[in-house]
């Protein structure tokens, strides 16, 4: 038998990872907010794969009361994250997938482009996903896993932010609306660049991004989350001491 995997959330992806894994043979053993976390620690003190599928706003609370005996195990999925967000607890090489699937309550899950993954329990992953059907692809360094991490990010906040004026789908933003889409990206990408502290090649990103598009055309623009994204994103703009022009119109008119 596989060595188990603990799974803490269990929301719409954190249900598809656990089905997935069990598909592939491994144990899942569920974390929810009623779970005691150091008592399951000491039952499963080596797992296979501890996997971190909270909500964005839990993160921070999870990696910090992650149990220490988990903390080479940990793999982690969440929207917008970059390596500070680990680092940030002494986490120096957790597995990290970039998800470019959709899973709604009440529907299958829905491919966009394959999703990059890496770090040491990397092969965890691809056995679930391989479960599933679902695409993938290992990357081969830090340096990959910090560009993809990047992609995802600019999608997300440029069509989310980029979606408060505009609405519609991904297509119709680039070809109806691309002067707007391009300036928030590149906003959007001056922004990471200084939340990593690495010189970032935005053209590269943006065709980067527009693969994702490709990959889903009739993929919202604006999910539920869009305002307190533009919030954080000008919140971040601040402290890095940058102007976003663009990004502050949109904040003007959502005003």
């Amino acid at each position: 038998m596989k060595s188990p995997v603990v799974v803490i959330g269990i929301g719409e992806m954190g249900g598809v990872f656990a089905r997935g894994l069990l598909r592939a043979g491994y144990p899942v053993y569920p974390v929810t907010r009623q779970s005691d976390i150091e008592a399951l620690a000491q039952q499963l003190p080596a797992p296979e794969l501890v996997l971190v599928a909270v909500a964005e706003k839990d993160l921070h609370a999870t990696l910090e009361a992650l149990p220490t005996a988990w903390h080479d195990r940990v793999a982690l999925l969440q929207n917008e994250l970059l390596p500070a967000d680990w680092e940030h607890y002494g986490f120096s090489s957790p597995t990290v997938i970039s998800v470019w699937f959709e899973k709604k309550q009440g529907q299958d899950v829905k491919v966009l482009i394959p999703s990059p993954v890496f770090g040491p329990q990397a092969s965890v992953l691809v056995d679930c996903f391989i479960a599933l059907d679902i695409p993938t692809r290992v990357l081969n360094s830090d340096e990959e896993l910090l560009f993809e991490l990047v992609v995802k990010n600019v999608y997300i906040v440029t069509t989310n932010c980029a979606g408060l004026v505009t609405g519609g789908t991904v297509s119709e933003l680039w070809e109806n609306h691309r002067e707007l889409a391009d300036g928030v990206a590149r906003e959007v990408i001056a922004i990471q660049a200084a939340l990593t502290g690495k010189s970032l090649d935005a053209d590269e990103l943006i065709r980067a991004m527009l693969v994702a598009f490709e990959g889903d055309p009739g993929h919202g623009c604006m999910g539920r989350s869009a305002p307190l994204r533009l919030v954080r994103a000008l919140q971040q703009a601040d402290a890095a001491g940058l102007a976003v022009p663009r990004l502050r119109e949109i904040a003007g008119r959502q005003a």
